[in-house]
């Protein structure tokens, strides 16, 4: 069976896109998503993503991470998923779509490359010594270091990411430190396990935490640098519930093709 496949990046977070809507693929299959995924025998990922129909939206997002097991939400999946919605032309500059996490509201801009994702609302947040622990869609560990540009990411993430508080259901872990104009971010991804360029509701959690360990309130905007670009974040903060949580950056289509099934 040859599938028609689309290669999507948001600030460096790449993605297989798959257009399912007439159920042709049948993606419960681990083994076949994982091995679409390698980057070096597949096309390579952190994930994959099949849009497909779903009454009430103008489509579904259904994504499997680059070990081929099905994830919880993924914000610049999700942006990069109304980017391809765009190019398909199911959507204009606005849509409503579903996620693992439940509905979504997103904007995307004229040119069809800026993409504004509205995230779940999120009402506590926890500490782990002098961590912060969150879901924002997916769980996340955030804590703030120095020397972030040297750090080794990959073996401290990995670490925290499987010690005995974690490793039973896995966490995303975030190491963040303080910019001149926000933070630079890197993070640790299970399902990819792995660092990888960007994280969206890894940033997400990131600029909430800064908020809660900042006393911040009111209407906040959050610049967030990555390996991969630039991330905006805003949101409100009423001293009890994050709300309006709004993801921003760019989402690109960076080629199409087929594979053999």
């Amino acid at each position: 069976m040859i599938i028609h496949f689309y290669k999507y990046q948001g600030a460096g977070n790449d993605f297989i896109l798959i257009d399912n809507r007439t159920n042709a693929v049948n993606h419960q299959n681990p083994q076949l998503i994982a091995s679409l995924c390698d980057r070096r025998f597949g096309i390579g990922g952190d994930g994959l993503m099949l849009l497909q129909n779903k009454a009430g939206y103008d489509f579904e997002m259904v994504y499997y991470n680059a070990d081929g097991q099905p994830s919880s939400m993924c914000g610049n999946g999700g942006r990069c998923i109304v980017a391809f919605a765009k190019f398909l032309g199911i959507i204009d500059t606005e849509t409503n779509f579903l996620a693992v996490d439940g509905p979504h509201y997103a904007k995307i801009s004229a040119e069809g490359d800026w993409v504004s994702l509205q995230m779940i609302d999120v009402d506590i947040i926890n500490s782990d010594a002098d961590a912060y622990v969150l879901n924002t869609g997916s769980p996340h560990y955030v804590k703030m270091v120095s020397g972030l540009k040297e750090k080794d990411v990959y073996t401290d993430g990995y670490n925290i990411r499987n010690n005995d508080t974690y490793k039973a259901h896995g966490i995303n872990v975030n190491f963040v430190e303080p910019t001149d104009t926000g933070y630079f971010v890197r993070t640790f991804e299970r399902g990819v396990e792995d660092e990888t360029y960007a994280c969206g509701t890894g940033v997400t959690a990131v600029a909430l935490a800064m908020a809660k360990h900042n006393h911040q309130n009111g209407n906040i905007t959050t610049p967030i640098k990555v390996l991969g670009g630039d991330l905006n974040i805003r949101f409100n903060y009423n001293g009890q519930t994050y709300t309006d949580i709004f993801l921003e950056g760019p989402a690109k289509k960076v080629f199409e093709g087929e594979v053999v099934l």
